[in-house]
């Protein structure tokens, strides 16, 4: 018996080991037909979908957005904070995706059990542990998205009260400006895919470069990165609007500063990369990390991290008007009044504090099918 039990188990490794020489060298043996070797859904072939499928986000959502900002407090003068407080509140209702599933609906692997209040099958279960799995690193990227829709918001307000003269007789548009973190993304993703990932491939000898991790981490120091350029540069803008002469006036009454609103450009731009490495990373980490029959939760839950960031962007915006609304109101309706730097440095320590919540749930995270 024994010996038999020891044959039996000689067999089943040279199966193995047969299965594992095909998947790696996609051969078989002698009259069998070689398999299709893998389709690898990344690269350069992948690039006009990505970028295509970003400029038309920025342009129909934040170019949108942008406009509807200044429309709002240009045209229909209404306040900047109840008029950001509701763009952020429009966009993260367009942005909230349900997740309805049906009780009838067949799952494959196993059978609904007969009252799903009282019992529960087993798919159900994986299910929920997965998503408990990754929740922790998916909340991070609530408090990421608060810096990432201020590009929508309160740069468009900065920037209507900034020189936007180009030449003589072009005024670059307040509300376009967004174009440039769209831009910077167009820029860095084909040139991270051809020139930077195949260093990184021989460096880190991972045939990813970074991890997603790590693209999500880089991602969130980004994005505080950001908001530490766009303080600098607001408390820059209003230092020359308050001690040099100003260009006039816009329809709200704000004086408009003599600084160059191109100074706003690099926050974008920073803003932008941040997106090409938290956003793309995001999405790739949960197609990857929920199994096959969730794809669709999978993409819900980035569109739930935009919408409650924006929410969360628009509460925020309320505690800070309120609070400071007593004394020197940081978001004053014009902007040379208030402190919109120090709301940036707000929202820069929250990154922080963000980034170390981030590094601790990615140690503590195990990737699906391994141990490490």
């Amino acid at each position: 018996m024994r010996a038999g039990g020891r044959e039996d188990e000689e067999a089943s490794r040279k199966l193995k080991s047969m299965d594992v020489d095909k998947a790696e060298n996609g051969g078989g043996g002698a009259g069998e037909e070689s398999p299709r070797p893998a389709v690898k859904y990344y690269g350069w072939k992948a690039m006009p979908f990505i970028i295509g499928n970003e400029t038309f986000e920025k342009l129909g959502t934040l170019g949108t957005s942008a406009n509807l900002l200044v429309y709002l407090t240009q045209v229909f003068h209404m306040r900047s904070v109840d008029a950001a407080t509701l763009l952020n509140g429009l966009n993260g209702t367009t942005s909230l995706a349900a997740i309805v599933a049906s009780p009838e609906e067949v799952r494959p692997g196993g059978a609904a059990p007969a009252d799903p209040w009282r019992l529960c099958s087993v798919q159900q279960v994986e299910e929920v542990k997965c998503l408990i799995r990754i929740a922790p690193v998916w909340s991070t990227g609530i408090i990421y998205y608060v810096a990432v829709v201020q590009q929508s918001t309160y740069v468009v307000l900065a920037a209507l009260q900034s020189d936007r003269r180009l030449g003589n007789n072009f005024h670059i548009p307040a509300a376009s400006f967004t174009v440039f973190a769209m831009l910077a993304q167009t820029l860095w993703i084909p040139f991270y895919d051809r020139l930077l990932l195949p260093r990184l491939r021989k460096m880190t000898g991972k045939e990813e470069g970074f991890t997603l991790l790590q693209r999500q981490g880089i991602g969130i120091v980004l994005s505080t990165v950001a908001m530490v350029i766009s303080a600098i540069v607001e408390d820059r803008r209003r230092a020359i609007a308050l001690s040099q002469p100003t260009l006039g006036t816009t329809i709200t009454g704000g004086a408009i500063s003599a600084m160059s609103s191109l100074w706003m450009v690099p926050q974008l731009m920073v803003l932008g990369l941040s997106e090409a490495f938290n956003l793309i990373s995001q999405i790739e980490f949960y197609y990857k990390e929920i199994p096959e029959h969730m794809r669709s939760v999978a993409g819900a839950l980035a569109f739930c991290n935009l919408a409650l960031g924006n929410y969360l962007s628009g509460f925020l915006v309320t505690i800070v008007h309120r609070t400071t609304g007593s004394g020197r109101n940081w978001l004053a309706q014009d902007l040379n009044k208030g402190r919109l730097d120090l709301f940036y440095w707000t929202i820069a320590g929250i990154g922080v504090f963000n980034f170390i919540y981030f590094v601790i749930c990615a140690r503590w995270y195990r990737f699906k099918g391994t141990s490490n």
